[in-house]
């Protein structure tokens, strides 16, 4: 029983960060990792988004016609996903949906740290078409291009928790907005006093519930 985490973009270095993860999160569950080579390098707001669907939902037909027990897509954007829950014969999780379903659990009210001003008005469609406007009550960017998680993860870490520090007090939860940022997941729970979530390792946690 395979779960299949795609990535949106066509960086295989966020593939392999993501599928290690995913791994760590969930050792019982064997993941295979898959990159949409024809999607654009990083995905940085709707208009890339949209160039990575028609390409992702061909990776997420072979998955589900290779017998996926589940599909994670691996883009905080949630790129593709009620399409891909439309063609799939399995359970497709994105890892934004489930980071919003895990704050949904925890006390206190939730923000999202992402990486670029243009994906914050993706994100907050996001959480009202899936229901989250009551969990997740705030979405900034700390202004880091995608591709630094993986490049420069020391810059964009002290970027995510500058940003972090602006966010109101009584903010308990932060969610790294960015599968990208599996890389900088561990200082930033080291560094602030917060819940910290990060989506690649929610979406894993969520499969258990998908596979025998």
């Amino acid at each position: 029983m395979t779960v299949f985490v795609i990535n949106p973009n066509s960086t295989k270095a966020m593939t392999q960060s993501a599928l290690a993860a995913a791994r760590k999160a969930a050792p019982d569950i064997a993941f295979e990792g898959w990159t949409s080579d024809y999607g654009p390098a990083a995905i940085e707001g709707a208009e890339d988004g949209a160039l990575a669907v028609p390409p992702l939902l061909d990776l997420v037909q072979q998955a589900s016609d290779g017998g996926a027990s589940a599909i994670i897509l691996a883009c905080f954007d949630d790129t593709g996903l009620e399409q891909a829950q439309k063609i799939a014969e399995c359970p497709v999780i994105g890892i934004g949906q489930a980071s919003y379903i895990l704050a949904s659990l925890l006390s206190g009210p939730t923000a999202v740290v992402t990486t670029v001003k243009a994906a914050v008005p993706v994100i907050e469609a996001n959480i009202r078409a899936q229901g989250q406007t009551a969990t997740v009550t705030q979405v900034l960017a700390a202004d880091v291009p995608v591709l630094m998680l993986d490049h420069d993860p020391q810059q964009a870490a002290q970027a995510f928790e500058a940003a972090a520090r602006t966010l109101p007090e009584g903010i308990e939860n932060i969610i790294l907005g960015c599968s990208g940022a599996v890389t900088i997941v561990e200082e930033m729970r080291r560094k602030l006093s917060v819940n910290v979530i990060d989506g690649v390792t929610a979406a894993a946690r969520l499969c258990r519930a998908f596979v025998d």
